[in-house]
């Protein structure tokens, strides 16, 4: 059985979207669109030529196909906004935020100044006030009291205008100084031998002239080479004209003839006193009492240190000085007082030089410096009579 040609097939065409039907059907199967009126054959075959010129060309394309244009415009779209932040709209890097003028500095107005508030008063300490004490029928001295509260003599003395012997009696109300601790002295610095030796001695400058060598100023001077070496810290023996060089007059040597006038070297300061403390007690047990001070520099064959202690508890004041080269002197037992009353002792130290002898070839010394300053301590002599109290 032969089928019938295509061309024999009457159809039609749909005015809205192209699509080729059945002559027959009452709606488009693609946009829906329904057909009321069955227009004759030659308005059908006007409309589909009309409709047929007016279709748009058709293109089709699979799932994987859209997928994979979409991915190339993502792609594209992409690699444009890299450039364009790249160059940064004209050139620049695009990290770095293009630079925006500096604005001009405004004047600012300044201000008033603060006002500053005033320092607040460092708190000092208040001293504690003395203590009432009355004396008890076992308290033999001002001695055995000043033990008791570990205080000195001289404190409680002074505290109550008595005399130097400190008389008390039983019942007697004392005022009873708070001890205090002793504050050692400051320490203080002694020059070196040499450094010494070199302030001491008296100098005079002098200029190399044309000619001079070190041996012919020796000469000149009565100074021996070495010395000139050596005051001056020259390591040989050349001069050069115009050198500055110092002439240590205390090392000249004798002149023969007329007797020369010794070069007294200039006064030395006061010496340092360093113990013991002003005011301490001694007592019984201690046997001796040393006193120590500071070095004034390095002396002479010639000088000493006068040391000079005094008692100035006793009726008729007793004094003791004495002559040494060291910076301490140990009290005799023989000065030691003979009786149950704690002395005041003071003491000093002034630097001395032998100026000749006398008849019969005793030293004669002269001050060559400052007197120190005065410190006491006090000593008891015996023991207490009494049972102290506890």
């Amino acid at each position: 059985m032969s089928q019938e040609p295509i061309s024999n097939n009457k159809t039609k065409v749909c005015p809205t979207c192209g699509t080729r039907l059945s002559e027959n059907a009452a709606r488009c199967l693609v946009c829906g669109t329904e057909f009321n009126a069955q227009p004759g054959p030659k308005a059908v075959k006007k409309t589909q030529k009309s409709v047929q010129a007016s279709r748009m060309p058709e293109i089709t394309l699979s799932l994987p196909s859209a997928v994979g244009i979409l991915a190339v415009v993502i792609i594209v779209a992409a690699a444009i906004m890299f450039f364009v932040l790249r160059t940064g709209g004209g050139g620049g890097d695009p990290l770095t935020p293009a630079e925006s003028p500096t604005p001009s500095l405004t004047p600012t107005a300044s201000q008033p100044p603060t006002a500053t508030l005033p320092a607040t008063d460092i708190p000092t300490a208040t001293p504690i006030p003395p203590e009432d004490y009355t004396v008890s029928a076992s308290d033999g001295s001002c001695s055995q009291i000043a033990f008791n509260f570990g205080i000195s003599v001289q404190s409680i003395i002074l505290e109550n205008n008595l005399a130097s012997t400190c008389p008390i009696s039983v019942g007697q109300v004392l005022k009873i100084p708070y001890p205090t601790a002793t504050i050692p002295p400051p320490a203080t610095s002694t020059s070196l031998p040499v450094d010494a030796t070199k302030n001491a001695c008296e100098t005079v400058p002098i200029t190399v002239q044309d000619g001079d060598t070190l041996s012919s100023i020796a000469a000149n001077w009565a100074i021996s080479m070495d010395a000139i070496k050596e005051f001056n810290g020259l390591t040989t023996d050349n001069v050069f004209v115009g050198n500055s060089l110092l002439m240590p007059l205390c090392m000249r040597a004798a002149t023969p003839g007329p007797t020369p006038t010794a070069t007294i070297p200039p006064p030395y300061p006061a010496s340092n006193l360093l113990l013991p403390a002003d005011g301490a007690a001694f007592t019984l047990a201690n046997d001796v009492v040393t006193l120590q001070w500071a070095s004034v520099g390095v002396l002479r064959d010639s000088e000493a240190y006068q040391v000079t202690v005094e008692d100035v508890t006793s009726k008729q004041t007793r004094r003791l000085t004495d002559y040494v080269t060291d910076t301490k002197y140990i009290v005799p037992t023989t000065f030691r007082p003979k009786d149950n009353v704690a002395h005041v002792l003071r003491w000093w130290v002034t630097p001395v030089r032998q100026a000749g002898s006398d008849d019969q070839g005793q030293p004669i010394w002269v001050a060559s410096g400052a007197v120190s300053e005065k410190r006491v301590f006090t000593w008891v002599g015996v023991a207490v009579a009494g049972t102290p109290v506890p």
